[in-house]
């Protein structure tokens, strides 16, 4: 008799110990996995502080992966692990929606991308470049060798600048002199590190602290090149949409949107 009931204590115990310990160590199920934002290079200096505080707010970690919009574009056609894609215009995520490999799901027009932001082209120089002010006479001008662009076949801020160029019929004069990047962000880099004279590049690039100390920047007139919309949609593979929804609410959020603003951006509804 005495010898049952040691046993059944033992069972018993067993299988509170067993409870603690699944409580203390979460398994499989419990373990989150980060949103996986692909993003445009041109919210690279504007992005990641913006994650950390949806992160904060809500509890749902995110992470980008930041390149040219046509690179992600493909990366996604090739079936890249992405849940969101934040294009920097909006003609890649339609081409996604198209094939049926993303969507604007819960919007009124679940076909058309969501426009998150719009963005700016400005000529940014060194300060040391001996160059004069950046303007529009500077690009006419013969002191300067070479202009750096983002690649235009893969890079929206790349055809606004060549769109800009061919408006100011200037583009035929300048072709030789161009320094064509992967993306805006590497654009930048090339007439900061001095590879370049000058470059046709993002706002968000110039407004970084870095830049604002080592140059100066002119904002290229809007009526030159066609406006450069942002769109956002949701990859259809995800398996995180709800969260994702999460994302693309906080984004559009007016603090959020005054927040992009200030980096650069100009928000979506303006």
């Amino acid at each position: 008799m005495g010898q049952g009931v040691n046993v059944s204590r033992a069972i018993v115990f067993g299988a509170i110990a067993c409870a603690l310990f699944s409580l203390i160590v979460p398994g499989p199920a419990l373990t989150q996995t980060s949103l996986r934002v692909a993003a445009a290079a041109d919210l690279e200096p504007v992005l990641p502080p913006i994650l950390e505080q949806f992160t904060q707010a809500t509890g749902i970690k995110a992470e980008a992966t930041f390149k040219s919009s046509a690179v992600l574009t493909t990366q996604i056609e090739n079936g890249a692990p992405f849940d969101l894609f934040f294009s920097a215009d909006m003609g890649f995520p339609k081409r996604l929606i198209d094939a049926g490999l993303a969507d604007a799901a819960g919007t009124v027009d679940s076909t058309t991308p969501i426009l998150y932001a719009r963005g700016t082209l400005v000529l940014w120089t060194r300060k040391d470049a001996r160059l004069p002010a950046p303007s529009l006479d500077l690009l006419r001008s013969p002191e300067l060798k070479r202009l750096a662009i983002a690649n235009p076949d893969r890079a929206p801020y790349g055809r606004a600048a060549v769109a800009a160029l061919t408006t100011l019929k200037l583009y035929d004069a300048l072709k030789p002199k161009l320094v064509t990047a992967e993306n805006i962000a590497q654009a930048a880099q090339y007439v900061d590190s001095g590879n370049a004279d000058a470059g046709l590049i993002s706002l968000t690039s110039a407004m970084t602290p870095h830049m604002t100390e080592g140059g100066s920047y002119f904002v290229i007139p809007r009526d030159l090149y066609p406006p450069i919309e942002q769109g956002a949609v949701i990859v259809s593979k995800t398996a995180q949409r709800a969260a994702a929804h999460k994302l693309l609410d906080y984004l559009l959020s007016a603090p959020v949107q005054a927040q992009l603003a200030k980096s650069g951006l100009m928000p979506a509804h303006q």
